[in-house]
């Protein structure tokens, strides 16, 4: 298992509450991407139905975690949402070609925290991940919040620059191997050709 804390927003500024808790756990199809965060219940519920895929919930309150291979610019974004929605797009050079794919996701809200577990397929996996980064979004207007857990440096930013998740070069090594073991070999995809 690994675990990851989001302790700062995406220009590097510590957060104020307590952080963004993500867990990676080797599962039988895939992996359980586990999360646990204060619940903001801001902006309120998107309209869709839990379970299934939800078109633009960037626009909500929502964590994500990106896994790329540094080399073909090739990645997965997982985004889940405290409602029960979820978004799975794969990108290759930060062009979306699929969007929307099914994910066995459970999400519950208890008082002021959310929880959700998802099953992540290998087969939505681009070959070859060596890189990743996670990000937490909540909050409406002026106070909307955008936390990441690689931020983008203080000295890099530019004048009136906003939040971007698809600045690849701010993410760091990661190895699925470290999850399922050093023998383990990534299953090959119909999704990467």
């Amino acid at each position: 298992m690994l675990e990851y804390k989001i302790t700062n927003t995406w220009d590097s500024i510590k957060v104020m509450h307590e952080p963004v808790i993500i867990r990676f756990k080797a599962g039988d199809h895939g992996l359980i991407m586990e999360v646990n965060s204060l619940f903001f219940d801001d902006p309120s519920a998107p309209s869709g139905e839990p379970g299934k895929p939800f078109d633009g919930l960037w626009d909500y309150e929502v964590v994500e975690s990106f896994f790329l291979n540094s080399e073909t610019k090739d990645y997965l974004e997982v985004e889940l949402c405290p409602h029960g929605q979820h978004l799975v797009l794969l990108l290759s050079g930060g062009n979306c070609f699929e969007k929307g794919l099914d994910l066995i996701f459970k999400a519950d809200i208890n008082w002021n925290k959310w929880n959700g577990t998802a099953l992540i397929p290998w087969r939505y996996f681009p070959p070859g991940v060596d890189k990743m980064n996670s990000y937490a979004i909540h909050g409406s207007g002026i106070g909307r919040t955008y936390e990441a857990l690689y931020p983008i440096p203080r000295e890099d930013i530019e004048l009136g620059q906003g939040p971007n998740f698809h600045r690849l070069e701010y993410f760091k090594r990661f190895s699925l191997k470290w999850i399922m073991g050093e023998n383990w070999e990534q299953p090959a995809s119909d999704l990467w050709k």
